[in-house]
């Protein structure tokens, strides 16, 4: 049985409009949300196994803002990368590359979110040009010593097994429905059955749409690779990082001392949520870009 949005009603109010460009040799769909003549454009870039879906309910409550999501290559209906390599330097090229094309360089505030967040500081740190970068739920350090060490282990260990065993094995291991229901279990925070549900349909939709085993291992090890802490010296942009006091992978000093690495950088604190800002706070999330970008408005909404 389908599991009803909470965010449905706000979406639908959206004009949504789909694309597709072709940047380093991946097929990028992405879909374009709002009026065209917005003053204000942004550029997301969703986490690691996601998609432009999970960034939706924070999109429905961003008013005036013209907003453009992209399945990130490999990841949801885009195609691999195959003229750089899967890492964070081929993402970070691949970002940059796809704001060239649609003619937003210099002009496109860049917001990303947990593994997106250290794709645009690399893309922003190596040259993509943009007024303003905004980070929700920032990878602010190494995986290994975030306050899940541990789990971040085993969740190291899955995936070389993944990557070991027998092709179609591998691939099964992967998209079997077990691993989004225990990584929605391991953050989500909200008391909110029904909103509970939905996090665990939507991980369970959307999860294992990738587009082959190399892929997905070769994003895992970029992701564990590197930090924003890694280059967030060389980002001169004002930065917003939203982050949140129950992060299972980020904790509140490793925040406060990545924003200590800006030279232009805020950092505000949602307190009783996890790393899912974007499907238990998307209207507080968005209520804060709003009053960082100084435009738009936030649409309200009788819903969490």
């Amino acid at each position: 049985m389908p599991v009803h949005s909470p965010y449905a009603a706000l979406l639908a109010d959206v004009p949504v409009r789909r694309h597709t460009v072709s940047v380093l040799g991946s097929e990028t769909h992405y879909w374009e949300y709002g009026h065209e003549n917005a003053p204000t454009t942004m550029v997301v870039a969703h986490g690691y196994r996601g998609e432009h879906h999970g960034l939706e309910p924070v999109i429905a409550h961003l008013g005036g803002i013209r907003v453009i999501g992209p399945d990130l290559p490999g990841f949801g209906e885009s195609s691999p990368l195959t003229e750089v390599a899967t890492s964070i330097d081929g993402y970070a090229a691949w970002l940059t590359a796809f704001v060239e094309k649609l003619g937003l360089t210099g002009t496109a505030v860049i917001f990303g979110h947990s593994f997106g967040t250290i794709v645009t500081s690399f893309a922003v740190a190596n040259g993509l040009k943009t007024p303003k970068l905004i980070l929700l739920n920032p990878i602010a350090a190494p995986a290994l010593e975030g306050p899940s060490a541990f789990g971040t282990k085993l969740t190291v260990a899955f995936y070389r097994t993944a990557g070991a065993l027998p092709s179609r094995v591998g691939a099964w291991l992967l998209r079997n429905p077990l691993v989004p229901y225990f990584v929605s279990t391991s953050m989500i925070r909200t008391k909110n059955k029904p909103l509970i549900r939905w996090i665990h349909d939507q991980h369970a939709t959307y999860f294992g749409r990738f587009s082959d085993r190399a892929t997905v291992i070769a994003g895992f090890n970029a992701s564990i690779s590197c930090d924003v802490s890694d280059v967030a010296s060389r980002i001169s942009v004002p930065t917003l990082l939203i982050g949140s006091d129950e992060d299972p992978i980020t904790t509140v000093a490793a925040l406060e001392h990545v924003q200590s690495l800006f030279p232009h950088a805020e950092l505000t604190i949602l307190h009783g949520v996890g790393h899912l800002v974007h499907y238990e706070m998307p209207r507080t999330a968005a209520a804060r870009i709003v009053e960082f970008l100084g435009v738009g408005q936030v649409v309200d909404s009788v819903h969490p």
